[in-house]
């Protein structure tokens, strides 16, 4: 294992080696547990900007499985008395219609090397020993050895440590790790399922996922150093910003962020003022806006002019240009002498 992860683990050090320097450059201690937990927040920001495209595609997949349950559900039903037939109908139907179940675990299976190889890192800072990617002269491993964050060595472990303040740390992680991974998931759950995904056997394995992830954290937790614990809650806490913005800005069709989002764009739109009504209001008052003298009622209604702009002719109706001065109609003109 130790010689399958020392490419990486040399990868995390450099990564961590490089926030480190850039947060000593801005005045902060080399030795201080705040610098280094920096640090892992720093390797967190990268992997995750790396993983980018991964975690598209996690929830092109995601949204794909769920828009598939009612055809997913038709299949397991017919061929409820026939597992071969039935796993080869839903490899088809996944086939024809370009999703792939497995993509949703991309992100998890990819960061599990790289924290196991911050794992095995933390254990060699704690031991004092020859980490890839450190300097061989081991002056920064002791720096981050001592380095200390709420009197917590960021290398102690719960089971590991011999002291209260490193167990109290540990707790306080473990507990923010197992609520977030909770809130993500329900968020999910709750918010961005169509209801024809919330039946069946994946709502079922979705609300099992709902415990077991904060179960499994808060088991195992106990083992693993505050730095990898720091890792593991800054990683749910940036799922949990993405899968936030994914739910605002674009929900799965159907699913009650959705119907949300619509209904405030519609409210967005309905309160945008309508353009060319050709209303003024509280605007500047007209001028000459009564009667003609031939009782139309059309005299002018003209807006104040800026100081110094000509008036433009305006056009009448035809019979009043063909009316006489004197005001008869056309037909009831008199005839001319000559």
């Amino acid at each position: 294992m130790g010689k399958i992860l020392a490419p990486l683990e040399y990868v995390v050090s450099k990564i961590l080696i490089a926030w480190h320097s850039l947060f000593t450059s801005l005045g902060l201690p080399g030795d201080g547990g705040i610098t280094w937990a920096l640090s892992i927040v720093g390797l967190v920001v990268v992997i995750r900007i790396l993983i980018t495209p991964l975690f598209i595609r996690q929830i092109k997949a995601q949204r794909g499985l769920q828009l598939l349950q009612p055809e997913i559900k038709k299949l397991q039903e017919k061929y409820k008395n026939d597992r071969e037939r039935q796993s080869k109908e839903l490899m088809e139907l996944y086939k024809r219609t370009g999703t792939n179940p497995f993509a949703s675990c991309l992100p998890i299976l990819l960061q599990a090397p790289i924290f196991f190889s911050l794992f095995r890192v933390l254990n060699g800072v704690a031991h004092e020993k020859r980490v890839p990617g450190f300097p061989g002269d081991l002056n920064l491993v002791r720096d981050a050895a001592n380095a200390k964050i709420f009197g917590a060595s960021i290398s102690d472990s719960f089971l590991g440590a011999d002291n209260g303040a490193a167990k109290t740390l540990t707790v306080v992680l473990i507990v923010l790790m197992s609520l977030t991974s909770f809130l993500t998931q329900r968020q999910v759950m709750t918010k961005n399922m169509p209801p024809s995904a919330a039946e069946g056997q994946f709502a079922q394995q979705q609300k099992m996922l709902l415990y077991v992830f904060p179960l499994v954290f808060a088991v195992s937790g106990v083992n693993f150093p505050i730095g990898v614990l720091i890792y593991w809650l800054t990683t749910n806490l940036w799922s949990m910003g993405q899968q936030f913005y994914v739910i605002a800005f674009n929900p799965t069709p159907g699913s009650p962020a959705a119907i949300a989002r619509e209904e405030r764009l519609r409210r967005k739109h309905k309160a945008t003022p309508g353009a060319g009504t050709g209303s003024s209001s509280g605007g500047t008052p007209a001028v000459g806006g009564g009667a003609t003298s031939d009782g139309t009622g059309s005299g002018p209604n003209l807006a104040k002019r800026p100081p110094g702009q000509r008036q433009q002719p305006r056009r009448q109706p035809r019979a009043k240009r063909d009316r006489p001065p004197g005001g008869a109609a056309p037909g009831n003109a008199e005839p001319d002498p000559s």
